[in-house]
């Protein structure tokens, strides 16, 4: 199989198993990266672990088989999640890959992989490496396969980092059927006051009740029933390889992160000496006004797992997290990336406030907004269509953030226009204070981007 240079993407490799993504690329990705580390690196050791995805097994076979005939050595951990991957990093010293499509339908997979110490490698780390991977100028050698285990270390750094109050909480949990069941209700017995009630909690890389993508209400559906049927305190759910969640609160409403993370910067703030809390440009400006509220110091940044975890790690901030339901605490120990741990942190406050979700967002400032649209273009076109927004909004002489893509603020609502890094789409996203505002953005903008495409 020809190698489709597509499945480099901005985060990570990604790709359909059997359409542009096999074992004998795999193998290649191996040798490339077992090569990478030796010429460039100057190291001889890497770990590896897969999801459960039906395909993961075989993939990580080669691609580990590629990495010890490049010479290098290779600790696999086998089936974890991508936060236990982490953690296999952060204990060994070392960079590794983990066998995931994340989020993706069931017949895609990828590699996340690692180049430095702050996070996965990312933008041109990735591209830089996909070039030295089509040179196919590969080292020889005969490296070993260890096998190890991380699941001892990862419920001791749960216990350690995890400081539950005297209060019973109720909660429902939605393992999406993802690499999360080989690990959570080990983590959570670790906690006598935590009642759960588990979903989709049987190990099947098929996904067969729901597509394991927290961060789209529709999948959700089941969480919400079950959290009202049970009377649950909340509900949490996690993605396919576990560093992501999605919340429901005790009365069925599904939240965006950004709520998540508002709920955690009002318990999380008053605590910390570093202020400044961390988000991405598709997050509500009721994050930001909440911020500000508790004496925070609000930092918009570019989208994107790596890019967050790197600079939240950077700066040294406490707390760093973006709309997709990735977030990283940083103010206890080493920062994993961990939805099971954020649902903790979750579970915790709960466990010390008489009040309930609901009732802790009851103040903050709401907006309307739109979900993300999504525009297909082309790769090509999708960079030269976001360049023609940012000189409109120039010459219109508005308030603008151009880290990524262009988000552009008023006193009362944003618009936000950029080029998605994983597909050929652009992706548009808009919130007002009031419903004429947000559709007035919704036109302006979206007029722009059509005449353009």
């Amino acid at each position: 199989m020809k190698i489709d240079k597509s499945i480099f993407k901005d985060y990570d490799i990604r790709g359909t198993y059997n359409v542009n993504l096999n074992e004998d690329i795999s193998y290649k990705i191996g040798r490339a990266y077992g090569s990478y580390l030796k010429e460039k690196l100057d190291t001889h050791t890497c770990v590896v672990g897969r999801d459960n995805r039906l395909s993961s097994l075989s993939l990580s076979n080669s691609l580990i088989k590629g990495i010890t005939d490049s010479g290098c050595d290779v600790y696999n951990y086998g089936q974890i999640t991508t936060p236990m991957h982490y953690l296999t990093r952060h204990v060994n010293d070392l960079y590794g890959i983990m066998v995931t499509a994340s989020h993706n339908p069931k017949d895609d997979n990828g590699f996340k992989f690692s180049f430095d110490k702050l996070a996965n490698a990312r933008g041109e780390m990735i591209y830089t490496f996909r070039d030295y991977m089509l040179e196919e100028n590969f080292l020889s050698g005969n490296g070993k396969v260890i096998k190890k285990d991380i699941k001892n270390a990862y419920l001791e750094y749960m216990k350690k980092n995890i400081s539950m109050g005297d209060k019973k909480v109720r909660a429902v949990i939605d393992l999406g059927n993802g690499a999360t069941t080989c690990i959570a209700k080990e983590i959570h017995e670790l906690f006598p006051n935590l009642d759960i009630t588990y979903i989709c909690d049987i190990n099947d890389g098929s996904f067969p009740n729901h597509h394991p993508d927290p961060a789209v209400e529709e999948n959700m559906k089941m969480l919400k029933e079950k959290v009202l049927e049970v009377k649950a305190d909340v509900g949490i759910a996690y993605d396919g390889d576990g560093d992501r969640l999605g919340i429901v609160l005790e009365n069925g409403e599904y939240i965006p992160a950004d709520k998540f993370m508002i709920i955690i910067a009002k318990f999380l703030l008053p605590n910390t000496d570093n202020k400044t809390i961390l988000y991405d440009v598709k997050c509500s400006k009721s994050l930001e006004d909440e911020i500000i509220k508790l004496g925070g110091t609000p930092y918009c940044y570019r989208t994107g797992t790596s890019y967050t975890e790197a600079k939240t790690k950077e700066l040294n901030l406490a707390f760093g997290g973006e709309f997709s339901g990735h977030v990283f605490f940083n103010d206890r120990d080493y920062a994993l990336g961990s939805g099971i741990y954020a649902g903790l942190r979750l579970l915790e406050i709960l466990s010390k406030t008489d009040k309930n979700l609901s009732e802790i967002l009851s103040d903050i400032n709401e907006y309307y907004s739109t979900p993300e649209i999504k525009i297909p273009t082309t790769n090509e076109e999708k960079f030269n269509i976001v360049n023609k927004v940012l000189d409109y909004v120039k010459e219109k002489e508005y308030d603008y953030n151009d880290i990524d893509g262009v988000r552009i603020n008023f006193p009362d609502g944003w618009a936000l226009v950029r080029a998605s890094n994983t597909g050929p789409n652009l992706t548009l996203r808009f919130e007002a204070k009031n419903k004429k505002l947000l559709e007035e953005l919704k036109k302006e903008f979206t007029d722009i981007v059509n005449k353009y495409l």
